[in-house]
């Protein structure tokens, strides 16, 4: 069974760091590109960042741009998101996703498999 579980959250103050961990179990993370998508309250999910299946092209939602980097190690089946310099607005559940695909896309509806989220909260 294809599953993703997201780890890594929890609660930082202002300017601090968090890495995120997205880890596939069931397949094999190579023939998939991931995204990084968050959703606040009372806002619509919206994708923050991703990475395709080699890893040579990455992508960033301008609200991001230096300041979140993704990668990934296939051989640990393991996709990163490391956020530095952390805002208030950055506070969401952050959700992987999968898409078949070696490139990568933008919407949600583009990824079919998610993983359960994982709360980001900072705060001071």
């Amino acid at each position: 069974q294809l599953q993703l579980v997201e780890s890594g959250g929890g609660l930082v103050q202002p300017g601090g760091s968090l890495r995120l961990s997205c880890a596939a179990s069931g397949f094999t993370l190579d023939y998939y590109a991931i995204g990084w998508f968050r959703q606040a309250p009372g806002k619509e999910r919206e994708g923050v960042s991703c990475i395709s299946s080699s890893g040579g092209d990455t992508n960033y939602a301008d609200s991001v741009k230096g300041r979140f980097t993704i990668s990934r190690d296939n051989a640990k089946n393991t996709v990163y998101l490391q956020m530095n310099s952390l805002k208030l607005e950055d506070t969401a559940v952050y959700y992987c996703a999968a898409r078949y695909s070696s490139g990568c896309a933008i919407y949600a509806r583009h990824f079919g498999s998610w993983g359960q989220g994982t709360q980001v909260t900072v705060s001071s």
